[in-house]
């Protein structure tokens, strides 16, 4: 396994910097090994970032086991403000970030069954896990650890996963390796997921476009036709109707490949042609905000370090940090809380709380 696991911000060309919220100092330097360098307090989790530096089966660039602490370093770059939101993150959240998985295992089917008991205790319902990765090799294990949150409660054809990629990943194996990276989506329809909808995909196989014509559960926006000058406006507004419309617990799976390789050139196999950096955040508003769905988990894999200029790990940040906003805005609105019912949890997310205090301060001075 090749790793750039050791990475320090003076070997990628970052520097510390004082990390605001509400206009205040929360931390007078990076705190290192912190998701956005923030200060985390412990105690219970409303946001868990989980380091999965797994890389076993990558065939062309090398480096994704690097990605995860990559990435964390960037995010000390990013700016703590959410439009969507309206705040400055952590907006009263817990955040986690985990140590790095280290699993050990004989076999790569023992490593993908360690990487499913490493991520099954936080499948509990009252915490949004974010994965970072790796190589897209994750996505199996991660739903088998999926299927035990309340909302799926076993029944895999609940759950839909939205996968932004540039390739199809429906390979049945690649060099002999059904577990591939290039398999993961196909090797997640085996585990019987309801329904695979699949966002910027320009690279696959003749044996690939037979199985998203055949398998009814598919549902493909290939970027042919969301990035085309004369297909581009209406093929991406009925990508975009179709997420807004899906219903039950949803995975939400970066790939981040499926950006444009100008936004992510240190990516595992970089394709021209992708998604920018804004269509990528509309998916990701119009899934965290659909009316009849819950995003239960997010993962970016196929992160590589750019030492040089960092903009690959850095894109993955925003990434990151966009979904971990959106999901707080779902808490701020109370969406939350109805899943948490649901799911059968004692506990009300701390950050509701926060908000209504919040909503409460403001209307006084309003008031005032």
């Amino acid at each position: 396994m090749q790793s750039n696991r050791r990475l320090t911000l003076n070997n990628i060309n970052q520097q510390p910097q004082k990390r605001l919220c509400k206009g205040k100092v929360v931390s007078e330097e990076y705190v290192e090994g912190n998701f956005l360098g923030l200060p985390e307090n412990g105690g219970e989790v409303d946001v868990a970032i989980l380091q999965l530096p797994y890389e076993l089966t990558t065939s062309y660039g090398q480096g994704t086991a690097g990605g995860p602490a990559a990435c964390i370093i960037a995010s000390a770059q990013v700016e703590l403000f959410d439009a969507s939101l309206g705040e400055d993150l952590p907006a009263g959240a817990a955040l986690f970030t985990a140590p790095e998985w280290d699993g050990e295992g004989n076999s790569l089917a023992e490593q993908l069954d360690n990487i499913s008991g490493y991520l099954k205790p936080w499948y509990a319902g009252d915490c949004l896990p974010l994965i970072l990765g790796g190589e897209h090799g994750i996505l199996p294990p991660l739903l088998n650890a999926a299927k035990h949150h309340p909302l799926v409660d076993g029944n895999m054809q609940r759950l839909t996963v939205v996968q932004i990629d540039a390739h199809a990943d429906l390979r049945e194996q690649l060099d002999g390796e059904k577990y591939s990276h290039a398999c993961a989506a196909s090797r997640s329809l085996d585990l019987g997921i309801g329904q695979l909808v699949q966002i910027g995909i320009r690279a696959y196989s003749k044996q690939e476009a037979n199985y998203i014509e055949k398998d009814e559960r598919v549902t493909t926006f290939f970027a042919r036709d969301t990035q085309s000058p004369s297909t581009g406006e209406s093929a991406w507004r009925s990508c975009l109707d179709t997420l807004e419309n899906l219903t039950g617990p949803i995975h939400l799976t970066i790939d981040i490949d499926g950006l444009d390789g100008s936004l992510v050139p240190a990516t595992g196999t970089p394709v021209p042609g992708g998604l920018s950096f804004w269509q990528a955040t509309e998916v990701i508003e119009a899934v965290f905000s659909a009316p009849n769905s819950t995003v239960i988990s997010v993962d970016v894999n196929e992160i590589v370090a750019q030492e040089d200029t960092p903009l690959t790990q850095f894109t993955a940040a925003m990434v990151a940090t966009k979904a971990i906003a959106m999901h707080l805005k779902a808490r701020k609105e109370g969406r939350w809380e109805a899943v948490a019912k649901q799911a059968g949890r004692i506990r009300m997310p701390q950050i509701s709380d926060y908000f209504r205090q919040q909503k409460s301060s403001e209307s006084r001075e309003d008031t005032a």
